[in-house]
């Protein structure tokens, strides 16, 4: 999923230390993930890209479900990547250049859908601390989709009583990228026009 200069490389990885043999109840936790999920309509939050070389960057993200997803790059990184419900767009501004690829077909699918069935695809990844859960998703039949490790930390007063921490993501190319969110609110009003992107390809004139 790399284009142009820029890419959001959607991998797995726990954003803690994982502890083998853990007494923590895989079922119990899963229950509480797929709760969240599906109170969640909406999410804005701040974030921070890390790929592997550990090249960084940050942006504001926002999320309405089923399938919306914005991530608005920092003002020097012309960049811009949208869900519209059915496809992820990449928008790179620099170089005028757009590529398109449905949602299901990348990791972000886990996220974007509430529906998604977490409990057939997902698998528990042990924590050092009760107070953090973390999920990898990845469809065994369709591999080239790649993983998604989604992490989340127990907020008494977020949906389900988890607010999500962030991700790792590992996309078919062996891209791995870390994105990390803060200041993160749920259930928000986000218009539709939140996910509409201007295209930079010129116009081709009939003559």
């Amino acid at each position: 999923m790399t284009f142009g200069k820029y890419a959001l490389m959607l991998a797995p990885v726990a954003l803690v230390l994982t502890v083998p043999g853990s007494a923590q109840n895989s079922p119990a936790r899963m229950d509480q993930v797929v709760a969240h999920m599906k109170a969640v309509s909406t999410m804005t939050s701040t974030f921070t890209q890390t790929d592997r070389r550990g090249g960084t960057l940050s942006g504001k993200l926002l999320l309405k479900r089923p399938g919306h997803v914005r991530f608005e790059y920092q003002k020097d990184v012309p960049l811009l990547i949208v869900g519209d419900g059915k496809a992820l767009t990449m928008v790179d501004y620099e170089v005028r250049q757009v590529q398109r690829w449905p949602i299901r077909n990348s990791p972000l699918a886990a996220l974007l859908d509430p529906g998604q069935d977490l409990r057939r695809f997902g698998k528990i990844v042990e924590t050092s601390t009760n107070d953090v859960i973390s999920v990898a998703v990845r469809d065994p039949k369709r591999p080239e989709f790649g993983v998604i490790t989604m992490v989340f930390v127990r907020k008494a007063d977020a949906p389900g009583g988890l607010t999500l921490n962030g991700w790792v993501a590992l996309d078919s190319k062996n891209n791995r990228s870390t994105i990390r969110l803060a200041d993160v609110k749920y259930n928000d009003n986000i218009p539709s026009s939140a996910f509409t992107w201007k295209d930079p390809r010129p116009v081709r004139r009939k003559s």
